[in-house]
């Protein structure tokens, strides 16, 4: 097993991405933490994941919360001693031409995106440090990390500034061993990207099937979203790679939409 007693940490896991990356992990032998806002629905996700065997825990985390970050921190290694893998994947999505944008609503995605993974890994280094097992922090970017699209401006931002803070955790972590990378995903179909669809389909003023095909997969090499187990399988690599060769990287999984 790939991660067998690693000590995994993933935000936003009780459901879709992140829920698929805390599988995959348990399913590698990790222990998993499910890090949720809505900590029935982590419990929930942890339940399961102990019906099949794994090592699952859950913890209440809001990550635009530094006491709550540092308490759930705390909590994980209260209970097995340390962390080795931090997944720093929750965040939402809110659409508007610019112009239209709140600054509440800018400062809100910032604050979910850039300072959630701020926090948690604020927290989680010291322990990643202490270990002498080195580690690995994972950001959860987009192929917006890289590419702009409209009605994204707070999105897109915070998902370029994701692949800055890891390059800096990457060349900070190497001499502990701990590695730092992004993953960009291109559109999967999670309920983040189903509520996009129709507001898209609004503001741009065409069917949401048009949304899927002109504006979401337009630039795939094959009309296919990505999937959570594409995004899993990375997280996976990221997570179990074995040296500081792999660090401070961001890696593209969306069909083609962007290529290097």
């Amino acid at each position: 097993m790939k991660m067998q007693d690693k000590i995994a940490i993933v935000t936003g896991s009780a459901a879709g991405i992140g829920k698929e990356i805390a599988t995959t992990y348990a399913r590698e032998g990790a222990k998993v933490v499910i890090a949720d806002m809505n900590k029935d629905a982590a419990e929930a996700t942890a339940q399961e994941l102990r019906g099949t065997g794994a090592q699952a825990m859950s913890v209440a985390m809001d990550v635009t919360s530094e006491d709550q970050v540092n308490a759930g921190v705390a909590e994980v290694v209260k209970a097995w001693g340390g962390v080795d893998v931090l997944v720093s994947n929750a965040g939402i999505q809110i659409v508007h031409p610019l112009e239209e944008f709140t600054l509440a609503e800018w400062k809100k995605m910032l604050a979910i995106h850039l300072d959630g993974a701020f926090l948690t890994t604020k927290a989680c280094l010291p322990h990643m440090y202490a270990s002498g097992r080195g580690g690995s922090v994972i950001f959860m970017g987009s192929v917006h990390s890289k590419e702009a699209s409209m009605l994204k401006a707070p999105y897109v931002t915070a998902k370029h500034g994701l692949i800055g803070l890891a390059k800096v955790i990457a060349k900070e972590g190497a001499k502990h061993g701990v590695r730092a990378n992004v993953i960009c995903p291109g559109f999967v179909r999670t309920a983040l990207v189903e509520k996009q669809i129709p507001e898209q389909a609004k503001t741009l003023g065409i069917s949401e099937a048009e949304v899927i095909k002109n504006v979401m997969l337009k630039e795939t090499v094959d009309g296919e979203f990505t999937t959570v187990q594409d995004v899993a399988e990375v997280a996976l690599l990221f997570a179990s790679f074995p040296s500081n060769a792999l660090t401070g990287q961001s890696l593209v999984v969306s069909h083609g939409w962007f290529m290097q």
